[in-house]
């Protein structure tokens, strides 16, 4: 049986014409993880959240495994990896499998040009080192070292 929230003031009824003060509509979007299967959210948007302004070069982020079965012992040295400038560059996959990837990465701009989603996986990040504030469609969240950011695939 589904549950509802409400926070502010929405609809009286879903997925109908919700006019803002001066007459214009407001632009509803649904949001899951699972399609339109288990939990969601109905998020209404003073602008269109599918706007797309540029789409560039799409790139590959799957991790590129140099060798199967490769047992040995390791020692990561987690605060020595490379800076670069852009988030999504500075990530660098240490250990996957099927089901999880470990990523290190030391971003040394904020991604302020552009916004990104993996449809794929959620995405579970602790900060070692800095502070920031993660952009969202949902609002802004501060954070700071040892803090845990968990980001749903969308």
């Amino acid at each position: 049986m589904p549950f509802y929230h409400k926070l502010g003031k929405i609809p009286p009824k879903r997925h109908t014409q919700f006019k803002k003060p001066n007459g214009d509509f407001y632009y509803e979007q649904l949001f899951g993880t699972i399609g339109f299967d288990g939990m969601s959210s109905n998020i209404y948007h003073e602008h269109r959240p599918t706007q797309v302004k540029a789409i560039e070069d799409q790139y590959s982020v799957a991790p590129k495994i140099a060798r199967a079965n490769n047992m040995h012992s390791l020692r990561l040295k987690g605060f020595q990896v490379a800076p670069e400038k852009d988030y999504l560059n500075s990530r660098k996959i240490i250990l996957t499998n099927s089901d999880c990837s470990i990523v290190l990465a030391a971003p040394q701009d904020s991604t302020r040009d552009y916004f990104y989603k993996n449809t794929d996986a959620d995405e579970l990040i602790f900060i070692h080192k800095g502070t920031g504030k993660l952009r969202t469609h949902l609002g802004n969240l501060d954070f700071k070292y040892g803090d845990y950011l968990l980001i749903p695939r969308g």
